[in-house]
């Protein structure tokens, strides 16, 4: 959400989530390789329109099989995508081609963490998706539309999906620790409290298998406790409040206490090294939105299918969604306002929540059997569907402001990941108060 005030309404989300079915999800696959090698839109041979899409981590169209379904339905265009796993790396590039205007993809993505930033500073830069034919703002939540567009009314982006959070856990690490494994129970352990779920980190650390940590990485859980928040980094008038809101201290200070314990692995989300855990199932816990359980699915071994299950969070949140948007200096503006209008219809963010596990942000797809019937490769057959749709009804409207991706990575990876290191909760919090100041000019 952007940090200028903003109509969304919750309501919209939560009605249209309550009809929610039982089931979901298959998770998303490992991200994708780089299919172009450079930034610009070329043309393939035999009389084909190559449209080149830039995007982050694992968004799934690919692995879904959406590229081939519309090279199938327009035989004269080919698909290619160049993909950068981690947000943080790809944005930086994103907004120096867009400051000089050259080396943009026909299509681009932007990270809901960066979309105030896109739209307030860089909307000129982008074709207006209103005006596509066959896009209609009746099709999008009205919070997740408001998000990409500007005052006068320009949307610069088509929303993608939402993250509303839940937790995963490994039912075999569990059952191993003595703790329960059926989902509800699991849940009542923590409900309500994020300091309830630091409690059953250390339960689980008395009888933990020999190598194992409760939770995948401080920054994780951070995220997920900063995430059930309404204002996090902004306030509702843009002013930055990170310092000051007792929520963002409190959540880096549980963090820390989860760190100097042990309970959390020392590692940053999304790194190398961190997909090495994921494969050798060295942690039982992990902030889970929909999209995680696709991370999870692309960097597991085939044994661990299966042994994953979902529990509803201590409190809800949002975590992740993101945009399609069409450069207006790309060399094929049309074809690409024509295949992004595609790619984010709503039956297409139906196909591609049942094979990837984006959770669409069309709300019109609740009710699609693609969804209601989904069942996932990491969960096996238990029904999910029920604990990201009570994490959607709960999860606050938040305040999102230009950068919130600064902020949360100088409290992560320059601050409570220092805990894991020896530092003291206080050393973390000014190390990383001082990265993000010097970041903010402050």
């Amino acid at each position: 959400m952007r940090a200028r005030t903003r109509t969304a309404r919750k309501a919209v989300v939560l009605a249209a989530v309550a009809t929610l079915g039982a089931g979901l999800l298959a998770g998303c696959a490992d991200d994708g390789g780089n299919d172009a090698s450079d930034g610009s839109s070329s043309d393939s041979g035999k009389g084909k329109t190559t449209i080149t899409l830039g995007l982050f981590g694992t968004m799934g169209f690919k692995e879904a099989g959406l590229y081939t379904e519309y090279e199938r339905l327009n035989p004269t265009i080919k698909i290619a995508e160049n993909v950068i796993e981690r947000n943080e790396n790809y944005y930086p590039a994103l907004v120096n081609h867009l400051t000089t205007n050259s080396g943009l993809q026909d299509v681009q993505a932007i990270e809901v963490a960066n979309i105030s930033e896109v739209v307030g500073t860089q909307a000129n830069k982008f074709q207006d998706m209103s005006k596509v034919s066959g896009v209609s703002e009746s099709n999008w939540l009205s919070w997740k539309w408001a998000q990409a567009t500007t005052s006068d009314k320009k949307t610069i982006g088509l929303g993608t999906d939402v993250g509303p959070m839940a937790l995963c856990y490994r039912t075999d690490l569990f059952k191993a620790a003595g703790l329960p494994t059926d989902p509800k129970a699991v849940g009542a352990l923590w409900a309500g409290d994020w300091n309830k779920f630091i409690t059953v980190g250390e339960q689980y650390k008395k009888k933990a298998p020999s190598g194992t940590f409760f939770m995948d990485s401080p920054g994780g859980l951070l995220n997920a406790v900063l995430s059930s928040e309404k204002e996090k980094f902004y306030d509702s008038s843009g002013k930055v409040i990170y310092k000051t809101n007792p929520a963002i201290r409190a959540g880096f200070d549980l963090t820390a206490k989860a760190a100097e314990k042990g309970l959390v692995q020392p590692q940053t989300q999304f790194q190398p090294a961190w997909d090495t855990t994921i494969a050798n199932s060295k942690f039982a816990t992990i902030a889970c939105p929909p999209w995680m359980l696709g991370t999870l699915k692309g960097k597991s071994k085939p044994e661990s299918s299966g042994k994953w299950a979902v529990a509803v969070a201590p409190k809800s949140g949002n975590w992740g969604g993101s945009f399609l948007g069409v450069p207006s200096s790309g060399k094929h503006v049309k074809e690409a306002e024509k295949l992004v209008a595609w790619l984010t219809a709503p039956a297409q963010q139906a196909k591609l929540f049942k094979v990837q596990g984006s959770f669409p942000s069309a709300p019109s797809t609740y009710t699609m059997p693609e969804v209601t019937g989904a069942t996932n490769e990491m969960t096996g057959t238990a029904n999910i569907g029920t604990f990201f749709a009570e994490a959607a009804k709960a999860a606050p409207v938040q305040v999102i402001g230009p950068k919130d991706q600064i902020i949360m990575k100088g409290l992560s990876e320059n601050g409570v990941i220092l805990v894991t290191k020896g530092k003291s909760a206080q050393e973390a919090w000014d190390a990383a108060t001082k990265t993000i100041d010097n970041s903010l000019d402050q």
